[in-house]
């Protein structure tokens, strides 16, 4: 996959299954993850190169980006505005 202008594809890191208590949290009660790891990232756009780059871990906002089915992977394909910060 690569995409086009200030675009990025991210994949996200599993849902949380227990608490820091060990406390077993069922699949209605997870959580949408909020972080990721970025596998692809387009080139920018008008003349602005981008900050993060392949291999970062992101924070972003929790209804940020498009869902994506790839390969039998889940992915989310987001602007780079859409980025809260790199860890």
């Amino acid at each position: 996959m690569r995409p086009i202008n200030d675009r990025v594809v991210v994949k996200p890191a599993p849902a949380e299954e227990k608490t820091a208590g060990g406390i077993i949290i069922p699949d209605t009660a997870k959580e949408k993850p909020q972080r990721g790891e970025v596998i692809a990232v387009g080139p920018g756009k008008d003349g602005n190169a981008m900050t993060v780059k392949e291999g970062d871990t992101v924070l972003y906002g929790k209804y940020a980006g498009q869902e994506l089915s790839y390969n039998g992977d889940d992915y989310l394909i987001m602007r780079e505005d859409d980025i809260l910060v790199i860890l």
